[in-house]
């Protein structure tokens, strides 16, 4: 399979060829000992994601909550969250990235806000240009028991119906998330004015651009001409009633309206640097869709959207079939060959709400998964510690923090618990690995802290945290992994190949055994143009074979 060739002289934009970082705010780093990650433990190791050679940070949500979901329940889209720190610190952390040529991305969060949200405390009230901010419903009165019932039987995605009732009101409001998370009305014009008010407030503090979060959801269906909502019909995935996957979720995901309200979002970034000038902001997408809606978000002829919808399918192929270089392969098909002519491609194989790269791949893959999104076309995306082979840390039902699994129990909360990869950063051996001095941290530490961390790797000659630093240099280096051609394939079921190749220089080749046991493969049966002897450039930490 190969993409056209094209053409060393191509100049790419900043963010074409970018390594993002994802920056988990509450397990980075502790500036003052309160056990919980913050801004100025962020400022204090942006020389390590310099040392890393990232291009742009992405910051998990740093806004004023209550914390019911860590962040992404905001009750003030325009302010710090106290525990991370200030507006002040905020802009020295904005300056500080400045010098070191660091871009910043903060996490939008469109979809909902917290219900301590003073726009919603308005809402609740009824108050002018506030009462229909969110989406509010008198719901069904049942003919039998003459108690009244939510809208429509829409699940959330924290389990249990996605309606809730509020007395002062006599409505209920729908939250696709927690209780606590109320979705706002996108059908209304003052709500979509309200949120580019946001984005705009946060590019003026000088951020590269927005992650946003969730957005597949933003848009449910409209009521019908009696105006009722619609029931969703059984998926026959699963026989929890309470688990949102019990349903098909055609009605509340995926919506048209969607797509055109990224396109508006992108141009409120556009707009921004016609007028204010400098680096193109940019816009990445949180999408987990079909194909077919995930390319919308890319734009068409007449419309620029997205400049990234994230690609999953590294996380969501083999999660689904098993690792192995089949499904590393329809991973990779699967967007190359959907995405528009002239788009960009991107690389993500771990994020905060995903179980570890490490531990999904296995950790004998660490090195090859992290290889793979340096070699592919494109962007790529690292999640924090992925560089380091971290794994998940395992977290008891007493320690357990995270809603998703909070709201099940403790016989069957592992299965939802995204607590695993948000475990503290591990910088050193010593004490909280050197994340943190308080006593206790929010989460636990993951058990390997002593052993895998950032000054053990960085003291030995060969390490996943070498190899990825040898990576990212390379792919800056070179011409041909910045505007080469594409071509990959799937030799003796186990290994998977790939070749980058541009004319005038060298042509870089990727063989990765996903496999239990060793393997001999001839290159020659994916490419009858390779030659006699390559040079290697760079091998995995578990490999024998003698670099140079």
């Amino acid at each position: 399979c190969q993409d056209a060739a094209s053409t060393a002289d191509h100049s790419k934009d900043w963010w074409e060829t970018a390594q993002f970082y994802q920056i988990y705010p509450r397990s980075f780093m502790d500036s003052d000992g309160d056990g919980i990650g913050d801004l100025n433990g962020i400022t204090s190791k942006l020389e390590y994601l310099k040392e890393l050679g990232v291009t742009a940070a992405w910051l998990s949500p740093i806004f004023k909550s209550p914390m019911v979901d860590f962040g992404y329940d905001i009750s003030d889209f325009f302010d710090i969250q106290p525990e991370y720190g200030t507006l002040e610190d905020f802009r020295n952390l904005i300056r500080r990235a400045n010098e070191l040529d660091l871009k910043i991305i903060l996490d939008f969060v469109p979809n909902h806000s917290s219900d301590e949200n003073e726009w919603f405390k308005k809402s609740v009230r009824r108050e002018k240009g506030y009462a229909d901010y969110y989406v509010w419903h008198d719901g069904k009165v049942n003919a039998e028991t003459g108690k009244r019932e939510p809208p429509s039987n829409w699940l959330q995605a924290f389990r249990g119906s996605a309606w809730e009732w509020v007395e002062e009101r006599q409505q209920f409001y729908l939250h696709q998330f927690a209780v606590q998370q109320a979705d706002l009305n996108y059908r209304n014009p003052d709500v979509v004015a309200q949120m580019k008010r946001v984005l705009r407030y946060w590019l003026n503090e000088g951020v590269a651009g927005f992650r946003c979060d969730a957005v597949p959801v933003l848009f449910e269906v409209e009521p019908d001409e009696n105006g009722q909502y619609a029931d969703e019909g059984l998926s026959g995935l699963t026989d929890d009633e309470d688990n949102r996957n019990y349903l098909k979720n055609e009605l509340i995901e995926n919506r048209p309206e969607t797509i055109d309200m990224a396109y508006q979002w992108r141009n409120v970034m556009d707009d921004y640097q016609r007028i204010y000038g400098g680096d193109t902001r940019v816009l990445l997408i949180e999408t987990y869709a079909p194909p077919a809606y995930t390319m919308q978000f890319y734009g068409n002829r007449s419309v620029e959207g997205a400049h990234l919808p994230f690609n999953f399918n590294l996380i969501t192929v083999p999660a689904s079939s098993g690792v192995s270089a089949s499904s590393i392969k329809t991973a990779v098909d699967n967007w190359l060959s959907n995405m528009p002519a002239g788009r960009t491609a991107n690389w993500v194989i771990g994020n905060h709400d995903q179980r570890r790269a490490a531990s999904r791949y296995g950790p004998a893959n660490a090195d090859a998964m992290n290889m793979l999104v340096m070699l592919l076309p494109g962007a790529s995306v690292t999640y924090q510690g992925e560089e380091l082979g971290m794994t998940d840390g395992w977290i008891s039902w007493a320690d357990t923090q995270d809603p998703a699994a909070c709201n099940s129990n403790e016989s069957i909360y592992e299965q939802f618990t995204r607590d695993p990869p948000r475990t503290p950063f591990q910088w050193s051996s010593e004490t909280n690995a050197s994340f943190s001095t308080a006593t206790k941290t929010w989460l636990p530490l993951a058990s390997d802290y002593k052993t895998l961390n950032v000054a053990v790797e960085s003291a030995v000659a060969k390490s996943h945290l070498t190899i990825y630093k040898a990576l990212v240099a390379l792919r800056k280096a070179s011409k041909t992994l910045q505007n080469g051609a594409t071509k990959y394939a799937v030799l003796n079921e186990d290994v998977f190949v790939v070749k980058r190749y541009l004319s005038g220089y060298p042509s870089i080749y990727y063989a990765a055994n996903l496999g239990s046991s060793s393997i001999t493969v001839d290159l020659l049966e994916f490419d009858k143009t390779v030659t006699s002897t390559l040079r290697l450039e760079l091998s995995s930490l578990a490999s024998d074979k003698t670099e140079g």
